[in-house]
Formats: C-alpha cells, structure tokens, sequence
C-alpha cells in the first residue's frame, strides 16, 4: 500500500535512501532459497527489491515457513489480501520468529515489510532465523551460532592464577630507562 503515500523529501528521502542504500541483493537471494528449500515455495528466488516484497508482503510465505521449522507454532494464518489480515500474518510470524529464539535487536516491524520502508531489515530478520533453524532440524543459513561453553574451576586453579605477573604490570626485560636524566641538569 506504500503507492498511497506521497513521495518523501529533504531529510525524510535522504534519510529513506540511506536505508535503501543496504539492501543487500545477494542476501535477499540467499534467504528467498533458503525458504524456497524449506516449503518449496517461491519460484522466483531473485534477491531483487520488488520480487522479495512480492513473495512476503502478505505474510502467508512467513507463517509456512513458521509452520515447517515447528508445526502448528502459527494456528491460524489469514489467506485474505485485506490489509489488516495480511498485517496479522506478519505479526504473527513475528511472534513465532521471538519465540525460536530471533533476538529482538534483528526483528523488524510489520510496517517494514507492509509499506517496504525496510526491507534490509526483513531480510536481517530471515537470516537470525535461518542460523536457528538447525536447532529446530532444518537446514540452516549463514554462521553457526555459538553454544554455550560453560566451565568449572576448582578453588586451587583460581588461586593458582594470582601467583603469575601479567604483562599487563609491566616487564623488566627489552629496552629500559638507563641513561636518561631526569632531575638532573643538562650539561653543556
């Protein structure tokens, strides 16, 4: 519904094209196989703007794709193209998307998506997503996430780091002070 809206200018278009200015094409491609790979769905996986805002701006992709990293995680999804329904899709793949675990600094608002003000942010969003879907037994993209590593120190091992002098105190090895006059008149 973003063509309703007048056209932006000064510091809200400058500000608009530098956030068009991150999209990233062959992110976008990336995430749009990786979906396509989970729920066989879009044919089209060209990482272009307006083929992404396509595929997702109904919602209905998002919620499959919820549905087939966990079933029945989005009970009801809306098959309506009304604005409020599709917007209820995408909020509720945003709720699924907190719920595996998405941090929230990477989720983007409906609107985002909705009006395409940022689409970078939903490509963001799709990629946390896919690095945890592997906990979820589906084939994940990009890095790895780091697991938790806990260790157990018994009480000898910690007492046993305060005997060595860190390097940080200094060392009394390589070039030193000698010869330098401090104090001390300079003779002529």
């Amino acid at each position: 519904m973003s063509n309703i809206r007048a056209t932006k200018s000064g510091f809200a278009a400058e500000a608009q094209a530098k956030i068009n200015s991150k999209y990233s094409e062959e992110h976008a491609q990336e995430v749009l196989e990786w979906i396509r790979e989970l729920t066989g769905e879009p044919d089209n996986t060209s990482g272009d703007p307006d083929n992404i805002y396509q595929h997702l701006r109904d919602g209905t992709l998002l919620c499959k794709l919820a549905n087939v990293m966990q079933p029945g995680i989005i009970k009801r999804v809306q098959e309506s193209k009304m604005a409020f329904k599709c917007m209820e899709n995408i909020n509720s793949f945003l709720e699924a998307a907190k719920t595996f675990g998405v941090p929230s600094q990477e989720l983007f608002q409906t609107v985002d998506l909705w009006e395409r003000q940022n689409l970078n942010s939903v490509v963001i969003c799709l990629q946390a997503l896919g690095r945890k879907a592997s906990k979820y037994g589906q084939p994940s993209i990009g890095p790895k996430e780091a697991e938790k590593n806990e260790r157990q120190f018994s009480e000898e091992q910690l007492r046993a780091g305060d005997t060595v002098i860190s390097l940080q105190y200094g060392s009394n090895k390589g070039a030193n002070q000698s010869g330098l006059n401090f104090g001390n008149t300079r003779h002529m």
